[in-house]
């Protein structure tokens, strides 16, 4: 990016020009989070300064950072946080950046009025597993969301559960959310869980090698292949659901598209019922939702 530039209009118009066809889905949008960083604003709040001229120091962090994006380097990388669910998270190369459809898992938990019912309507007497938490989004947002609910996050990456800890330290809710370095079946004894949630990964191995570089040369692999057909992973999950959770228990999975009949099929064989495979908004299957029967 050249020198010239000093307003936040030029700055942000070359620093898109410079990245298109280069790094991001969206130049435009990276940059102006980059910017709002520097600046210490929102996003929007860019457009009522647009004649504002930075001064050298933030110049020449601006070029560093478009830079990185420019070498394949997901934005919230660089700048070490993203939001999900109205709250800031901590990321780095240890987990997998959340995305938006992992907020509708989150939100297919909270809006599951038979978990909440009565006098489990705050959380009391819920116990939550989330398997795979990577940088702990989901545990975190729905322990803020239920204050008196227990949590109990599992990751099979140490690292993963480092950075989970002090995304749930930083949001004060280190206390009511407990960390297991394994599997759901290392941690907890059978018929113990009200709801497994579970954002796993899902890419079949042959369609991974095919994602865009800022995805397969910076997010951890383990957090995206999901082996030949993409369930490998979930195949587990499901089979220990089953046993963890306690009748009428409630497992919430988030899916590949096209994966919805595959998994359907597998709750099924594992004795869940009420199964529902819900759309994201671009109406591919996303969200798995199936409850333990009586009779297992």
């Amino acid at each position: 990016m050249s020198a010239a530039p000093r307003t936040v209009r030029e700055v942000l118009a070359a620093g898109a020009g410079f990245l298109e066809g280069k790094g991001p889905e969206n130049p435009r949008l990276a940059c102006e989070m980059l910017l709002s960083r520097l600046l210490g604003c929102k996003r929007l709040d860019l457009y009522l300064q647009y004649d504002r001229v930075l001064d050298e120091p933030r110049l020449a962090a601006m070029r560093r950072g478009v830079k990185r994006l420019a070498a394949g380097e997901p934005v919230q990388y660089i700048l070490g946080e993203t939001e999900f669910m109205g709250h800031g998270f901590k990321v780095d190369r240890r987990a997998l950046i959340p995305r938006p459809e992992t907020e509708l898992l989150t939100e297919a938990v909270l809006n599951a009025k038979a978990l909440w019912e009565g006098d489990a309507s705050d959380g009391s007497g819920v116990l939550l597993a989330d398997v795979g938490t990577g940088c702990g989004c989901i545990a975190v947002s729905l322990a803020l969301a239920r204050p008196a609910a227990r949590c109990v996050a599992f990751d099979i990456s140490a690292e993963a559960l480092d950075l989970a800890r002090a995304n749930a330290r930083a949001h004060g809710v280190e206390e009511r959310v407990a960390f297991v370095h394994g599997e759901l079946s290392d941690g907890l004894e059978p018929g113990m869980v009200s709801a497994v949630t579970a954002n796993l990964p899902y890419v079949p191995t042959a369609e991974y090698e095919k994602l865009p570089p800022h995805i397969r040369e910076h997010e951890p692999r383990a957090a995206l292949d999901g082996g030949d057909d993409g369930l490998a992973v979930i195949r587990d999950v499901i089979a220990d659901a089953a046993i963890a959770l306690q009748v009428g228990g409630f497992l919430f999975l988030e899916t590949g598209t096209g994966q919805g009949a595959a998994v359907r099929s597998l709750l099924e064989k594992s004795g869940f019922e009420q199964i529902e495979i819900r759309p994201d908004l671009a109406g591919h299957d996303r969200i798995a939702v199936g409850r333990m029967s009586v009779v297992t």
